[in-house]
């Protein structure tokens, strides 16, 4: 473990160098122990250099330390419990560091990607379907990002089969901040896994290239929202790469969130209107702990029932409800902020309303 730990620590070696090294020295042992010349035969002379320079003892320690912590692991192409969908890309990290439950590592699972802006109306999907996804036997993979990732994280963790999150730092940093709290709830309740060494900080071209670990995890993908240009969309490509199948929620076609979504669809992406069409897809079963067994009170007044219809399931203004409904400005008031107690409206910027569910 200490070879692989060592070679792990080394920023210039890339996985592709570190598995061709692999391939012709057969263990880290045998890379760790071949002198620069040998190793300049397979990849480039300063990465060669590198290796033999070896990690900062200082980082090195650190590291150990880390690992010193029970609920902390590095898991490598030689241990049995490596995610077996990860051996089918094109191009596995050859360690990873993980915190958490490694038994779900390959239990069978689904990522749900979408916005770091994202809607109310699209956490509450992400969240919902989540829940229900992972009630029927799916793992959630998500990036622990803000917006959807955040609410798919809850959805998983609040059912059976539990989140994973795949984050494009070093595990001893949690990225966002504001996900702290998320982040120990995932340690404590799933797992978080990541290929960048401890101390890896949240540099830009990392995050892309940890989406591909989301969607290799896992049998499909589901985009929430997305813009035109996101995130998400790079996940997705990466899932259609890999073989895994992509399912996207429709949206308005007013929203710049829906964008990315419908050209997904347009793509050829599966149309997923509840976490049935998926569960039917991949060949799973419901299971009778639904999500949306949980939705909620139901609007029972004649004016509630006018203001949601009013509001369709656009972002509609203030004014245009009351004309809709036909309510005076107070009645509509009083039956907005009723619906919005009871989570069926949410307020948006710019003093709009929409749906929630």
């Amino acid at each position: 473990m200490l070879a692989w730990l060592k070679l792990g620590l080394v920023a210039e070696l890339k996985p592709a160098a570190f598995r061709k090294l692999l391939a012709v020295h057969a263990t880290p042992e045998g890379i760790c122990q071949a002198d620069r010349r040998t190793l300049a035969r397979s990849v480039e002379a300063d990465v060669a250099a590198a290796i033999v320079r070896g990690p900062d003892p200082a980082i090195l320690d650190a590291a150990l330390r880390w690992l010193d912590d029970p609920v902390n692991h590095i898991v490598t192409f030689a241990d049995k419990i490596y995610p077996r969908l990860l051996l089918e890309i094109s191009d596995p990290p050859p360690l990873l560091y993980v915190k958490g439950n490694t038994d779900l590592l390959n239990r069978q699972a689904l990522a749900v990607v979408g916005s770091r802006n994202a809607t109310q109306q699209g956490r509450a999907n992400a969240q919902a379907f989540s829940e229900e996804l992972s009630y029927g036997g799916f793992t959630i993979i998500s990036g622990m990002a803000l917006g959807i990732d955040t609410a798919a994280h809850q959805g998983g963790l609040a059912a059976a089969s539990s989140s994973i999150a795949i984050v494009g730092t070093g595990l001893d940093i949690v990225y966002p901040a504001r996900n702290r709290a998320l982040a120990h709830r995932l340690a404590e309740e799933g797992a978080l896994v990541s290929e960048f060494a401890l101390g890896t900080p949240a540099l830009a071209p990392n995050f892309p290239r940890r989406n591909r670990l989301i969607s290799g995890f896992s049998r499909g993908c589901l985009v929430v929202e997305a813009a035109l240009q996101s995130g998400s969309l790079i996940t997705a490509r990466h899932a259609l790469e890999q073989g895994r199948e992509v399912f996207a929620i429709p949206g308005s076609i007013h929203s710049p969130l829906s964008k990315g979504c419908h050209l997904l669809l347009k793509q050829g992406a599966k149309l997923a209107e509840s976490s049935q069409d998926i569960l039917e897809e991949l060949g799973a079963v419901a299971s009778p702990h639904r999500a949306d067994r949980a939705l909620g009170v139901q609007p029972g007044t004649s004016g509630e029932n006018a203001v949601l219809d009013a509001l369709g399931f656009d972002p509609v203004d203030f004014d245009a409800v009351c004309q809709r409904s036909g309510l005076t400005p107070e009645s509509a008031s009083a039956m907005l902020l009723t619906l919005e107690l009871e989570g069926i409206v949410g307020r948006l910027p710019g003093g709009k309303f929409q749906r929630v569910r």
